[in-house]
């Protein structure tokens, strides 16, 4: 698999997140520990909310607007509500957060 370089760790608060745009769609990264990064579309699909604006817990996101909360390992919605997001490959390595380049070929972000 072929990675792309987004950014450095650090440019991700913890337990927060960063959108990357690209020709697709809005991506969010998602940093859930020190060394742990998860990246997933950027929009709930219940409303359209902007999941890099929402809580990051756990390995979790939960929605600004109306509170639903996904996992960032599936992105299945937790609890009673139905949904998914889309997740992608993503990778920490030497401190730099990268993301599989088949992403932004195959797949549509948001």
């Amino acid at each position: 698999m072929n990675w792309i370089d987004i950014c450095h760790i650090d440019d991700i608060p913890l337990r927060g997140a960063r959108v990357v745009k690209t020709p697709l769609g809005c991506i969010g990264l998602f940093r859930t520990g020190e060394a742990e990064v998860f990246a997933a579309a950027d929009s709930c699909p219940h409303k359209g909310g902007p999941l890099s604006e929402g809580i990051v817990h756990g390995q979790s996101v939960t929605c600004p607007l109306h509170n639903w909360v996904f996992d960032l390992n599936t992105g299945e919605a937790q609890g009673a509500d139905e949904g998914r997001i889309e997740t992608f490959p993503v990778q920490v390595e030497g401190g730099r957060v990268l993301i599989a380049e088949a992403v932004l070929g195959k797949r549509r972000a948001a």
